[in-house]
């Protein structure tokens, strides 16, 4: 009976201590999102085991929560930190978070360490069959550009739909947007596509989370992904594109700056924004107009997204692979056998 926004925080609280009544017989505890913090803290406490902790995102930087948790967000805050100052070990996603984390907590230098996400290289590739297209309206004889990620405000959406008044007409846009936050930011979303969708032809909304393989199909048969996070620790969804051998544009912020290359996978477009939370940007129309010339240029030029996709894709081979993560983290693991 506790009131909605509170729901998630107390869930999250019993499901944790549900865990710790299991009798855990496990070397140590691996937490990777605030909502099984709790549980780690309680089997590090009890069970006497390493804790260790993988930062995707951090709360102090993510104030828009509020909206969706309400005073929960203030419990996420407390929880966060306290995990990750008591933790035998915090994993970074990226070296951008590792400095954030340094910033805001006081996590000992020598237990913090960067390992990349990843991402899986045989089923996150280029791939032929195009049922997701067909099913969602989408021409595939013409090229489109593709957008994939929630309805939260770090992911952009705001911008990009901005944008697309300064994009070509001769391309698609597909935006694949659901799970928002809230209900205001779902209308938000609604008011800003149905804007657009009166001023341009060929903008598809999939209103639905949709499933890897139609997730590969729409990454495989896209001309641009793009990304215009504000707020940025990793941006797996690049990595999955560019394993899809699709050229992507994206936001100049946080760790897509690890992932994407510059003139080589994609492009980067700077975005000025505020230095501190929310991040907001401080000249949207500017990153606007210069993310949708970055797109135009690329939907412009098929030989230079042809290298792009190849070049990304050889990245994440080389450089992301779950293979290549899991013997970092196995490593870790190693010292901290007690």
């Amino acid at each position: 009976t506790c009131p909605k926004p509170l729901r998630s925080a107390f869930g999250a609280v019993r499901r944790c201590t549900d865990f710790n009544t299991t009798n855990i017989d496990a070397d140590l505890v691996h937490c990777h999102t605030w909502y099984s913090h709790f549980g780690g803290v309680l089997a590090k406490k009890n069970y006497g085991i390493p804790l260790v902790v993988t930062v995707h995102s951090l709360e102090p930087l993510r104030p828009w929560k509020r909206e969706q948790l309400d005073r929960g967000y203030d419990f996420s805050l407390w929880l966060e930190k306290t995990a990750l100052e008591m933790a035998d070990a915090v994993i970074a996603v990226s070296s951008e978070t590792r400095r954030d984390i340094e910033r805001l907590f006081n996590v000992n230098p020598a237990r913090l360490h960067v390992i990349h996400n990843g991402v899986d290289v045989g089923e996150y590739r280029k791939i032929d069959s195009t049922g997701a297209l067909k099913r969602y309206g989408i021409d595939p004889g013409e090229p489109y550009l593709l957008f994939i990620g929630r309805i939260t405000r770090q992911k952009g959406f705001r911008h990009l739909v901005r944008a697309i008044q300064f994009m070509d007409r001769d391309f698609q846009i597909v935006l694949c947007a659901a799970a928002p936050d809230t209900p205001e930011i779902a209308q938000e979303m609604k008011t800003a596509v149905t804007n657009a969708q009166t001023q341009r032809a060929g903008i598809i909304w999939i209103d639905q989370m949709v499933d890897q393989k139609s997730a590969r199909e729409l990454y495989s048969h896209a001309a641009v992904f793009v990304c215009p996070s504000i707020y940025e620790p990793f941006g797996i969804i690049n990595l999955e594109a560019m394993a899809c051998e699709t050229a992507v544009v994206a936001s100049a912020v946080g760790g897509i700056k690890e992932v994407v290359v510059d003139g080589q996978t994609g492009f980067l477009v700077p975005l000025e924004q505020m230095k501190e939370s929310p991040f907001e940007a401080t000249n949207p129309e500017k990153f606007a107009r210069e993310l949708a010339g970055r797109i135009n240029q690329l939907m412009a030029d098929p030989k230079l997204r042809e290298e792009f996709g190849k070049a990304g894709r050889k990245r994440v081979e080389e450089k992301f692979s779950w293979l290549a993560i899991a013997k970092k983290t196995k490593a870790l693991y190693e010292t901290l056998k007690r």
